[in-house]
């Protein structure tokens, strides 16, 4: 009686897993449409910079468009993942899966694949990690990889556009 209960349990968590990583994500993505409109930084020279969010796509993609370099990072839900593919000026494609913290304020955008990367040992943006401090506050850090292993990260801080 005690293998048939503990297996019954073992199958309701298993099964359960996908609603928690939904939830986690559809979590994550409803974050990042808060982040929608005008955000001040300073580009990697130092100056100030406008990023603008955008919802697009009836709401199902959210946009970050950099000024330095025109770069744009993409975010969308697939399934139960939150994804993200930042369209670098490296020329390469990294498309990244989000792992939201227990309380929501930091997704750490992980690794999975690239677009024009011959090698994964070719130079691209490997991991980015977005934190909320407040409503009008986050920073992201993003961390470049080349050779296998991170050789550049930079820092934004962002404050809402007033």
């Amino acid at each position: 009686m005690k293998t048939r209960t503990m297996l019954v349990i073992a199958v309701l968590l298993i099964a359960s897993a996908p609603v928690w990583a939904a939830t986690d994500a559809a979590s994550g993505f409803t974050t990042l449409k808060s982040l929608e409109g005008q955000w001040e930084t300073k580009g990697p020279d130092g100056n100030p910079a406008v990023v603008t969010w955008k919802a697009i796509s009836g709401g199902s993609a959210m946009m970050e468009q950099m000024p330095h370099e025109s770069m744009v990072t993409m975010y969308h839900l697939d399934k139960d993942r939150l994804l993200m593919t930042h369209y670098c000026s490296a020329r390469n494609q990294p498309r990244m899966q989000a792992e939201v913290s227990a309380d929501g304020k930091t997704i750490t955008f992980n690794f999975l694949d690239a677009t024009n990367l011959a090698s994964p040992a070719d130079g691209h943006m490997h991991k980015m990690v977005l934190t909320l401090r407040d409503k009008d506050h986050f920073s992201e850090q993003w961390f470049f990889s080349q050779g296998g292993k991170d050789v550049h990260t930079e820092t934004f801080q962002y404050a809402r556009k007033q």
